[in-house]
């Protein structure tokens, strides 16, 4: 009777539930590696230690409580302030109608950046698109503040009329001399895909360069 399955097995099996997973489950243009947090571990598991699949497991967990909007407000910083816009000197506010600050904000962000507690250098984020066995770099999940008006974003970016606000993207490619990152807005059901649907690899560098 111990080698005879029984009839209800699936049923047994769903109730076979520990809890959460952070497997993921949906299609996803991004490696599955790219959501592996960095621990700085040893690969054989020290006695009194917790081993390291637990660790990365447990980061991962933790990681996905953090919202970066949610994070800004709870100080009292609005994300769609963050941005500069134009500067028009003739249509001041008055001082009784602003809230913080007499002059708007000016400087770009770029400005405030420090890398020194990043856990990995660009090229190192960048290297997380590519799989082993795979000679094609797929993007690297991220957040970007960026304007929901992609024409208009591209056209003024420092336009008022535009909302910025903190999207889901792909991350494509890396330049090192403007240290700036180019990526790409995923779509509803979070994937990366071109205009006629296809992956975007290799930072959208087609084969004709």
């Amino acid at each position: 009777t111990k080698f005879k399955m029984p009839g209800n097995l699936k049923g047994l099996l769903d109730k076979q539930v520990v809890g959460p997973s952070t497997e993921i489950l949906a299609e996803s243009d991004f490696p599955e590696q790219s959501f592996k947090p960095k621990v700085q571990m040893p690969f054989k598991r020290v006695p009194g230690q917790n081993p390291r699949k637990v660790e990365v497991e447990r980061r991962k967990r933790l990681y996905l409580t953090f919202d970066i909007a949610e994070l800004l407000a709870s100080k009292g910083i609005d994300s769609n302030q963050l941005m500069p816009r134009h500067y028009d000197p003739d249509n001041m506010p008055p001082i009784e109608e602003t809230k913080d600050s007499v002059f708007p904000i000016y400087l770009p962000l770029k400005v405030f950046d420090n890398d020194e507690f990043d856990c990995r250098t660009p090229e190192e984020w960048m290297s997380l698109g590519l799989e082993p066995g795979s000679s094609d770099r797929k993007p690297v999940p991220g957040k970007a503040l960026l304007p929901t008006d992609d024409v208009l974003g591209h056209e003024d970016p420092k336009s008022e009329e535009l909302i910025y606000k903190w999207i889901n993207v792909g991350v494509l490619d890396y330049d090192k001399e403007t240290d700036l990152y180019l990526v790409h807005k995923t779509d509803e059901k979070g994937l990366v895909r071109d205009e006629e649907g296809r992956p975007i690899l290799n930072g959208g560098i087609t084969a004709a360069g």
